[in-house]
């Protein structure tokens, strides 16, 4: 595969206006993937909001490896981060977001309170990568559509303020991802997510390394949804050919539809119709420490 790179133009903008905006805000919430929590974080974030308390929401914990979830949630803890697990789109865990958010600000508040400032507005800028769930989350928790939300990157083009009651005010910032991707194994962690457009892909050559990575690490989920037991050195192509075969995916000639194989593959993985799956560990996340810090 060809190495990724994609940059949209409002992504650069984004970033301006997130430095413009970072001084208004009390806290800075960072939506992850709990799939991929850290394939999933933009290293432009953590200078792009420098000196904010930071909380983490890692979402998709519906679709994520229950245990798995544990060791980030501890990792990011470690960091000296607050952490929340939700599933935005069920709701789960939202309730906790309010309470998070003052407990990370427990000082701040108690100041304001000192200076006869209680029931001050508290202001969050919530920032992440495309389809992590943003604007889902928020809607969850203000109760109501007030951030558009689609199941595609790159719907939220311009900061957006939303009232979420309690006192508290989000400040909805569009997905952005980093101009070159030097970790190639990262974009597509990212790719198979959808948190890059499938129209900048081709979608056949995806599927058959998801295809690949199921058959090294959840055989298992292979077998039970498509009726096929991966062989050892078996290609993510031939494994695409035999699910397609037995979905009974035919075009003239006795082909099989790859291409529409493919489309199936990617919409059932992202519907979580595959299993729950977490796709690194933490330990990944010190070895990247370390090779920044080693550059």
């Amino acid at each position: 595969m060809q190495d990724l790179h994609y940059f949209p133009g409002h992504m650069k903008k984004t970033q301006r206006a997130i430095e413009e905006s970072i001084k208004k805000v009390d806290a800075v919430c960072e939506i992850l993937d709990a799939r991929i929590p850290l394939s999933s974080r933009n290293p432009d974030i953590d200078a792009l909001t420098a000196g904010k308390p930071r909380l983490i929401v890692l979402n998709h914990t519906d679709q994520a490896d229950s245990e798995r979830t544990k060791l980030w949630a501890a990792y990011f803890r470690s960091c000296g981060c607050a952490v929340l697990e939700t599933a935005a789109k069920s709701g789960a865990g939202i309730k906790g977001f309010q309470p998070a958010v003052r407990a990370l600000l427990a000082d701040k508040l108690r100041r304001y309170e000192e200076k006869g400032q209680a029931g001050r507005t508290i202001r969050v800028m919530v920032v992440g990568i495309p389809n992590v769930g943003k604007s889902t989350f928020i809607n969850r928790v203000a109760g109501k559509t007030r951030a558009k939300a689609e199941n595609r990157p790159g719907v939220t083009r311009s900061n957006q303020w939303v009232n979420v009651g309690g006192g508290l005010e989000l400040l909805d910032t569009p997905g952005i991802l980093w101009p070159k991707f030097e970790d190639q194994q990262a974009a597509l962690r990212l790719a198979f997510i959808g948190a890059i457009r499938d129209e900048v892909m081709d979608l056949e050559e995806l599927a058959c390394y998801l295809m690949e990575f199921l058959a090294q690490n959840y055989p298992a989920c292979l077998e039970e949804r498509y009726k096929i037991t991966p062989e050892a050195g078996e290609s993510g192509y031939d494994l695409l050919l035999r699910a397609g075969r037995k979905r009974g995916f035919l075009i003239s000639g006795g082909e099989v539809d790859t291409e529409r194989m493919a489309k199936i593959l990617m919409d059932e993985f992202r519907g979580g119709k595959l299993g729950r799956f977490t796709l690194e560990l933490p330990g990944a996340a010190e070895e990247h420490h370390e090779a920044e810090a080693g550059d």
